[in-house]
């Protein structure tokens, strides 16, 4: 079907064959790191770079002429393709997406790429202007990273809508799945064509506006500032300023410097913070603007009781969830530890009359681990988190990147003393190994850059307690650790994607979670990955966590000495605490976390692919490359290499530990299995050049197991090459058929 399609469509510039759109998931079993295969489309056919318009899946020539069909379409909602075709080479099977209709048409009637963009411009009832507004390019330069399928689809769908004159935007993109760079592709290209020409950047942290006019917006510093005085400069054409830096903490609001109609587009970062609320005095920003734009970008729109961005952006024009960019392998995954100590699982009532170590009489009743560190200080449950967190570093890597969410700033900076004990050693090299980054210590937040920055050593460890769960890029963080009771499911979105980036370059390809406060169970919400939805009505519930930081100073008064312990605060150092019970739990194939040994969960996996072991050595035996099998379970998360770690067995191969996992069968070691065959006539019935190469092969199977037995290409490596040529070798055999016949007889001989 290639010359059917080049006859029509540019070769260089408007056709993508075998496009991948996905990396591959990545599974994580134990320490073990597996890549699945990443979704690719046979051909992807492009109007313009930025325009892909149609699928097309190819299958053989025996096959139905819609064979192809389902996937294509599959394929064609994903990347928001409004055309699908399937061909098996004599026809195509056309799918209107839009229509919802189908037809067949001949290999020459296959549409062109100006018949297609019509078709579509008119199923969407584009005017001429829209349609030049639309077809802007791309920002790109030669080296430049290309936008990702999804965020192609956001970007194109915010100039789509704002064509057709929409002003209330809401994109929702899980964190790390570049939001500020979909921005910078929807401002340049709002700004090259002339539509929008004053823009203004809202967020409510320093180092959000940083980073993106550093790293996404950089090509634009001609024509950009940041606002950071009282006096407005009218010259510029882009605007970066933080929310409190225009309403300002007087009578004064700064941005009443402009006239209502000076910004034509203004972007709200992390919309969910503050501008979410309706008496908001960040509101008043976007209501003083009413008539530009508005573009709200967030990992978690705040839908609770008094505080919708729904309400006020209108129902998400795009959404890109955590678990879809896990599953698409450009979000880290992640494993969680949950640990559980005695005193939160049985909660501590102090015996009549107790004493704390001010001397305060604390009060009698049932304390929990609501309590702990909120109105009750257990300076040994302190030491307990912070040796178990020092353990795992121990275990792992002590130089992986951390973040110790805790439940105030008091609590981080005796959370920081705690782990400093534990890492003495470290901190005695170099004091910044551990440090606490909160909104009241000026050294702590003249780190948070160093911390970031993969390229920096130092900071390692870093406490905190609300100062890092949103907006901070933290590429390296490899491990999470919550201590902080987070009821929230916006707040724990945000905590765990600190550690979702992935960073290839550094080896980071997933992360852990210690949770010592059950705060993992807000994985099971249904609104963890579901589509946000509006419950905002009449009533004076408080949001537990809008106040995270006060909306005109997002940091709270830089102070030279520590936190004191507050007033209301009991405090005992007497009271033992113990850990009582750990469990480990992985992402399965569905998404979900699933609880309990890694010998559980890979017997699960395989169970869950062959029922039985009938079923499991039906497929092994029918298969030529067995290899193949194993690489199936791979991808469905079973790592073999982390269960040999596990159980001790390192003798014997994939074939062997999979029986014995999944079916409990007693296990023969490779070296069994070769002295079997070598026991029979088997190698008896070849001479000479055959004969070595079949040793070699049961050779290759006593060291490496049964990979690459069946691939033909072996025979152009070490020591096969150094037997004969690769067409010697054949020639021995009697031709390639025969060869493989008896390397399949060879493997059978393995196995029986």
């Amino acid at each position: 079907i290639t010359p059917a399609i080049e006859s029509k469509w540019d070769a260089e510039t408007q056709i993508r064959m075998e496009k991948y759109f996905t990396d591959g998931r990545i599974n994580v079993t134990g320490n073990t790191v597996e890549r699945k295969k990443g979704k690719k489309a046979d051909y992807l056919l492009s109007y313009k770079s930025n325009i892909p318009l149609a699928i097309v899946e190819a299958k053989d020539n025996n096959s139905p002429l819609g064979a192809g069909m389902q996937q294509a379409i599959d394929y064609a909602e994903i990347l928001d393709v409004p055309f699908a075709y399937s061909s098996n080479g004599d026809a195509f099977l056309e799918h209107d997406m839009k229509n919802g209709t189908e037809r067949e048409i001949s290999l020459a009637e296959f549409p062109s790429p100006s018949e297609l963009w019509n078709r579509h411009i008119g199923n969407c009832e584009f005017t001429p202007d829209q349609q030049k507004l639309i077809t802007e390019p791309y920002y790109y330069r030669h080296g430049d990273k290309t936008p990702r399928y999804y965020q192609i689809n956001a970007i194109n769908r915010t100039i789509e809508a704002i064509a057709k004159g929409q002003n209330r935007i809401l994109l929702v993109m899980a964190t790390g799945t570049g939001k500020t760079y979909t921005a910078f592709q929807i401002v340049h290209r709002l700004h090259h064509a002339g539509v929008k020409r004053k823009i203004l950047y809202l967020a409510d942290r320093n180092i959000l506006v940083d980073q993106t006019m550093n790293n996404d917006f950089k090509s634009l510093n001609k024509v950009t500032t940041k606002i950071t005085g009282k006096l407005l400069d009218s010259a510029y054409e882009i605007y970066f300023s933080l929310y409190h830096q225009l309403t300002g903490d007087d009578q004064k609001e700064a941005f009443r410097e402009f006239k209502p109609n000076f910004f034509d587009l203004i972007i709200v970062d992390e919309c969910h913070r503050g501008s979410a609320r309706e008496d908001s005095r960040w509101k008043k920003i976007l209501n003083y603007f009413t008539d530009a734009t508005q573009i709200g970008m967030t990992a978690t729109p705040k839908e609770t009781t008094d505080v919708s961005n729904i309400s006020y952006f209108g129902e998400p024009l795009y959404t890109y969830s955590l678990k879809q960019g896990i599953e698409d392998g450009f979000l880290a995954p992640y494993k969680v530890i949950r640990v559980s100590i005695d005193k939160d699982v049985d909660g501590w009532r102090p015996p009549m009359g107790k004493v704390d170590v001010y001397g305060n009489e604390i009060e009698d009743r049932e304390y929990t681990a609501a309590d702990y560190d909120k109105t009750l200080i257990i300076d040994d449950r302190t030491k307990a988190v912070a040796k178990r967190v020092s353990d795992h570093l121990k275990a792992t890597n002590r130089f992986d990147k951390t973040i110790v969410f805790c439940v105030d700033q008091e609590h981080a900076e005796r959370m920081r003393q705690a782990l400093v004990n534990e890492n003495n050693d470290l901190v005695a090299e170099n004091p910044k190994y551990i440090m606490r980054i909160t909104g009241d210590d000026k050294i702590g937040k003249g780190q948070l850059d160093n911390f970031i920055d993969i390229k920096q050593k130092y900071p390692v460890i870093v406490t905190t307690s609300k100062l890092l769960t949103t907006g901070v890029d933290c590429v390296a963080c490899r491990l999470i650790v919550i201590d902080s009771n987070i009821q929230s499911l916006g707040e724990f979105k945000q905590v765990i994607g600190r550690g979702t980036r992935l960073s290839p370059d550094i080896r980071k390809y997933y992360f852990t979670i210690i949770d010592f406060r059950k705060a993992s169970r807000l994985f099971a919400d249904p609104g963890f990955d579901g589509e946000p939805f509006s419950i905002i009505r009449d009533g004076q519930e408080d949001d537990p966590d809008e106040n995270i930081n006060d909306p005109i100073n997002p940091y709270p008064p830089d102070i030279d000495d520590l936190p004191k312990i507050p007033k209301d605060k009991y405090r005992v150092n007497d009271v033992p605490v113990s850990i009582i019970l750990e469990t480990e739990q992985y992402i399965d194939k569905d998404g979900k976390l699933t609880t309990g040994s890694i010998k559980d969960f890979t017997r699960k996996n395989i169970l869950g692919q062959y029922a039985t072991l009938e079923d499991f050595l039906q497929k092994w035996n029918s298969d030529f490359k067995k290899y193949a099998i194993i690489s199936e379970l791979v991808e469905l998360g079973v790592s073999l290499e982390e269960l040999r770690k596990v159980t001790g067995l390192t003798d014997i191969d994939d074939f062997d530990l999979i029986c014995h996992i999944a079916y409990d069968q007693k296990p023969l070691t490779k070296f069994e299995r070769v002295n079997k065959v070598k026991k029979t006539d088997y190698l008896s019935k070849y001479q000479g050049i055959a004969r070595e190469v079949l040793s070699a092969l049961l050779d290759k199977y006593s060291r490496d197991g049964i990979k690459d037995i069946a691939d033909i290409q072996i025979l152009q490596i070490d020591p096969f090459r150094s037997i004969a040529s690769y067409k010697k070798v054949l020639s021995e055999f009697g031709g390639l058929d025969a060869y493989q016949t008896a390397v399949s007889e060879l493997q059978n001989r393995l196995y029986t």
